[in-house]
């Protein structure tokens, strides 16, 4: 897909971009990441080595951002906010490594998937250290609220992993099941990373339930927007090969669309690829024109737009500043991904 910038008042208009987020929560940032580098520590040599190996592969981090910029909107003054932004970036990061065995992913940010390096039995162990620290710093915050809503977000992030084996390779997959997935899987941690910031600055209950709804929508809308680039990305934007979703014979909404919009040639299609797994090189390159022919790719990112609506509707309970600015900007961002 093109690169398309609208134009106003004859200047062209710049692309949103994470700057803004990753300038104000910088110094907050590189305390986070000091922290990750002692807690994924262990005598067990094996630990920190596949631990350092997803940690330091290049990801923007913007769970653990979203803990510290909402903290800081909400006029957070102290320091549990970084034990906090650490625990989610260590959640996210055993999902990954957990996720990656589930799916049989042989890369993972655009290298060797640790399981392919170290086997699956490492990689879901040291995903299940990294979890226990994770749990280890909320405690130390004092905070039973959040600790209550991030364990909350463990367990439904699990049952989004279970939920999504359920429907894997079913193509009668429908689009609120596709959804109740992504809600799970993505999303949950999204939104309890944002929540978490307002409840450690015991902010009212409204505000603490806007960013949860900020967080839980920008999820959604950032999954889409992943999901439409899977097929029309390229492997710089994906940090994988364009197509891994099909080849993995993952059903995403693209999917969903298409196969629900299809002839029974056209579905049948999908069924031999998605359900049997017997694909052919050319069937990649006819999954796109059949995405391109039902506006699948197009629906789906107009979705995400919708998503990210939400997500900016959110963030109206909060006083103008230039958090809540860096925050609004994030969600653009993250549409603007798909251009």
């Amino acid at each position: 897909m093109g690169v398309v910038i609208p134009f106003e008042g004859g200047a062209e208009k710049a692309q949103p971009t994470l700057d803004a987020l990753v300038k104000l929560t910088a110094q907050d940032m590189g305390l986070i990441n000091d922290l990750i580098l002692e807690k994924a520590q262990s005598h067990v040599e094996l630990i920190p080595e596949i631990a350092g190996h997803l940690i330091n592969s290049g990801g923007k981090r913007i769970r653990p951002m979203l803990t510290v910029a909402a903290a800081r909107m909400c006029g957070y003054q102290g320091l549990h906010h970084i034990k906090l932004a650490m625990s989610v970036e260590f959640m996210h990061t055993a999902t990954l490594l957990h996720d990656d065995v589930v799916d049989e992913s042989d890369t993972r940010r655009g290298k060797e998937a640790a399981r392919v390096i170290w086997g699956n039995q490492a990689s879901v162990l040291v995903g299940d250290y990294l979890l226990g620290q994770a749990f280890k710093m909320m405690v130390e915050t004092g905070s039973l609220e959040c600790l209550r809503i991030l364990s909350d977000a463990a367990c439904i992030i699990a049952e989004g992993e279970v939920l999504q084996l359920a429907v894997s390779q079913d193509t009668s997959t429908t689009e609120d099941a596709y959804l109740r997935v992504v809600g799970a899987k993505t999303a949950a941690l999204f939104s309890a990373a944002a929540r978490v910031g307002g409840v450690i600055s015991n902010r009212p209950r409204a505000e603490q339930e806007a960013l949860e709804s900020y967080g839980r929508n920008l999820g959604i809308a950032f999954q889409l927007v992943d999901d439409a680039l899977d097929y029309s990305g390229t492997k710089a934007e994906l940090g994988k090969s364009v197509g891994d979703d099909f080849r993995e014979r993952k059903i995403t909404l693209p999917v969903v669309l298409a196969f629900r919009r299809g002839a029974t040639e056209e579905r049948n299609f999908w069924k031999r690829t998605l359900e049997e797994g017997d694909q052919t090189e050319a069937d990649l390159v006819y999954a796109q024109k059949l995405m391109e022919r039902h506006g699948s790719l197009a629906d789906t990112l107009e979705r995400a737009r919708h998503y990210g609506d939400m997500a900016k509707d959110a963030l109206a309970i909060f006083a103008e500043s230039e958090w809540k600015s860096a925050l609004l900007e994030a969600v653009d961002f993250c549409i603007a991904r798909s251009h």
